[in-house]
């Protein structure tokens, strides 16, 4: 039997994970006496199970080990096919709506965008808790196939600091590649991280249950939180009875979505070390402090305006809202604090929204659940910048930082600073295409940067009024389906996967 498991293509083993989290989502409907969704599961569930031994069976000959380059096809044909399938049981107990939508929304939800398709009080708490799990399962295949298949191939952000080429002389990485097989990897980092992945999320979700938040609405937030998806079943963090409590422990576990380093090396005695002097981490630090004080102090200055400086409740509430929200879309999760609201009626203010898309273009950290450009290449953008600022006040100076940092200051700022432009090429595709369906500019630009990055509650708040999903044309749904994909993948890893000399290399 083990053997049989170990010869599973990487495409079969998905099938067999999306057919256990039926099975499970069917026996939670069934814990809470939704019987008939819970049918649509359980039978479905099933028959996806068999289906995947079937083709396990059939995978069990002698082939050829399959690389890395086949295993980055997979993954971005599993964004194309895998949603269909997710999308069955889901499009049995919904009901009265056309698969397009459903289709749309396991997309969503598999690339940790959290594109709010329906409305909340449509959808039972089984399918609410089947958005989530799929939240969650895609943020932990994001985790595994980092560090198995994008990092061996210095992609998805690890170009940055790869030593692929410095000062002229090429390393090849083809010696890490062969020290263990992709497959072999896929099933190592499956068994070192899972239970890391799995432990954050109970224990976020036990805390947040033991402040006040109910069960089931306390999984779902646990598991949006470490998937950065922001699904709710009750259309966010306004309102609940955790209050500032839920955020605050909620705001804890940002972390892991800021830098890969939080989880990758486990939790001794120089975790708080690491976290100081990892380069994502401080860049996000400087954000966190930076912007939620120029927020406060415009809202100060508008409360000035309506003599309201004297409700110091009301100003350490705008505070508090304002270094929230700022982290949460910082890591595109997408959550907005209770409080956030409150900064605006403190000040008679309206919310800046330029703003949250601003943080979300630069996303949080790289083989993270977080979508973005990233912080390291942002962070390598930077340097590079400040680097030439000095060179024009002292042209014969020499930095320093090691060869570490001259490599993130020449080729890996080159690399950011291509990421960055087809990113922008990207967005504006994604924008015209939208606007040929009939969308006014300004929701082409927010609906084509919420779902580039992954942050799909940003389409609710980032304008004027919110982006109505569910009302859009079934081209702009599927345009909007395709930028979900083409922003978790990323542009630069779409082009190496085409790319004749890669697969030649």
């Amino acid at each position: 039997m083990a053997a049989y498991f170990r010869k599973l293509p990487f495409f079969t083993v998905l099938l067999f994970v999306a057919g256990g989290a039926m099975l499970l989502t069917a026996g939670v409907g069934a814990s809470l006496e939704l019987y008939r969704t819970a049918r649509d599961f359980f039978y479905v569930g099933l028959m996806v199970i068999m289906a995947a031994v079937l083709l396990g069976f059939a995978s069990q000959t002698p082939r050829r080990v399959p690389s890395e380059r086949s295993h980055l096809a997979t993954l971005f044909l599993a964004y194309l096919w895998l949603p269909v399938v997710l999308a069955w049981p889901m499009d049995q107990a919904v009901g009265n709506t056309r698969f397009v939508n459903v289709y749309l929304d396991m997309v969503s939800a598999l690339t940790t965008t959290g594109l709010e398709v329906f409305e909340p009080q449509r959808l039972n708490p089984v399918i609410h808790f089947w958005r989530g799990l799929i939240g969650w399962i895609g943020g932990l295949m994001i985790w595994i196939t980092a560090f198995s298949i994008l990092a061996p191939l210095n992609l998805g952000g690890y170009e940055v600091t790869s030593e692929a080429r410095v000062q002229g002389q090429v390393v090849n990485s083809r010696g890490q590649m062969q020290a263990a097989n992709a497959s072999e990897r896929l099933r190592k980092n499956a068994m070192r991280l899972t239970p890391i992945y799995l432990g954050l999320t109970v224990a976020l979700a036990i805390a947040m249950i033991a402040a006040g938040e109910v069960p089931l609405v306390a999984s779902i937030h646990a598991m949006s939180t470490l998937a950065t998806s922001g699904i709710s079943p009750v259309g966010g963090l306004e309102g609940r009875p955790t209050g500032a409590m839920g955020e605050m422990l909620i705001f804890v576990f940002f972390v892991f979505a800021l830098s890969r380093r939080t989880y990758s090396s486990g939790f001794g005695h120089e975790f708080r070390q690491r976290l100081m002097k990892d380069r994502e981490i401080r860049l996000a630090l400087f954000a966190a402090i930076v912007l939620p004080t120029l927020l406060f102090l415009r809202h100060w200055i508008g409360a000035l305006e309506v003599d309201e400086l004297a409700d110091g409740r009301a100003a350490f509430e705008a505070l508090w809202g304002s270094v929230f929200t700022v982290i949460s879309f910082l890591t595109t999760t997408g959550f907005v604090s209770d409080n956030w609201d409150a900064a605006r009626d403190w000040s008679g203010l309206q919310a800046p929204g330029l703003v949250l898309v601003g943080l979300v273009l630069m996303g949080g950290g790289v083989a993270t659940t977080a979508g973005g450009v990233k912080l390291l290449r942002v962070y390598a953008l930077y340097k590079h910048g400040a680097r030439e600022i000095g060179k024009l006040i002292y042209p014969n100076s020499v930095a320093g930082a090691g060869r570490l940092g001259r490599r993130i200051r020449r080729e890996g700022a080159y690399i950011a600073w291509v990421v960055f432009m087809l990113f922008i090429l990207t967005m504006a595709a994604v924008m015209v295409a939208l606007a040929l369906t009939g969308l006014s500019f300004e929701q082409s630009m927010i609906l084509a940067i919420s779902t580039l990055t992954t942050t799909g509650p940003l389409a609710g708040v980032a304008g004027a009024q919110p982006i109505g999903i569910f009302g859009l044309t079934d081209a702009a749904k599927l345009v909007s389906a395709a930028a979900m994909i083409v922003g978790r993948i990323e542009t630069l890893v779409l082009i190496a996967l085409f790319n004749p000399a890669f697969w030649r290399d």
